[in-house]
């Protein structure tokens, strides 16, 4: 699908965020950015969402010309929903953004709910909803426009676990049912491997990438008991402290 070729991103400050970073991304790939806080994970989804420009590099994608709008799905750390709106409404926002009408899209909506099951509260606004509900609009709101790219920056992070794991099984369904790209963004360890079929270990700041590890594990809610997630999880913890190791030294 695209090609980051030898990414730099320098911000004002002088604080080199990004430092030379390549990364292949595949049709129907879901790659997980892992890595601790301030290594240059979220610059990058930005980078690849168009949200922010390299300082040097470039970003190759396969078709010749960038995602039109709507071909890339955005979610973020917090649902930034509007909080005037209902659940539908929110939903609706893209496709009001590209000229389409309310009535007209009525269907689309009520189809990206459905897929999040959230369908019973199309009506519901986010005060009315949990932290699990919004993040579910979030989600909704970004597949409404059935994008071939899902970007996603941390969005479980402020969840309990138990709402986490739903969402994480339900994504992995999504992925499935969809068959779009994903690039999630996350710290945890345990969540990359679950999730991804292909985890790429950042550096801290500058970011680096620094290797990538492709999951062997099936995906499924019943994976976590597997002997392989606990293999893929020791795996990944082994290289992520030896990548630390030699940033530090």
């Amino acid at each position: 699908m695209l090609t980051l070729d030898r990414l730099v991103r320098r911000f004002p400050n002088g604080t080199e965020a990004l430092h030379e970073a390549s990364l292949h991304i595949g049709k129907g790939d879901f790659i997980t950015l892992l890595g601790p806080s301030g290594c240059g994970k979220s610059t990058l989804l930005r980078l690849i969402a168009g949200l922010d420009q390299p300082d040097q590099g470039r970003i190759a994608w396969a078709s010749g010309t960038a995602p039109a709008p709507g071909e890339i799905g955005f979610v973020f750390q917090d649902p930034t929903l509007l909080p005037w709106a209902d659940a539908a409404d929110n939903v609706f926002l893209p496709l009001r953004l590209r000229g389409r009408s309310r009535s007209g899209a009525a269907a689309e909506i009520q189809a990206a709910l459905a897929r999040v099951g959230l369908e019973r509260f199309a009506h519901a606004h986010p005060r009315e909803l949990s932290g699990g509900m919004r993040m579910r609009v979030s989600i909704a709101r970004a597949l409404v426009t059935r994008p071939r790219l899902l970007l996603m920056d941390e969005p479980f992070a402020a969840l309990d676990e138990f709402t986490r794991f739903r969402l994480q099984e339900d994504l992995q369904g999504l992925w499935r049912e969809l068959g779009c790209t994903v690039v999630f963004v996350t710290h945890s360890i345990y969540e990359a491997c679950f999730l991804a079929r292909r985890i790429v270990l950042m550096t801290p700041r500058p970011g680096r990438i620094a290797q990538e590890i492709v999951s062997r594990l099936t995906p499924g809610p019943g994976a976590r008991l597997a002997l392989a997630y606990t293999e893929l999880v020791a795996e990944v913890t082994r290289a992520m402290q030896a990548s630390l190791a030699r940033a530090a030294a």
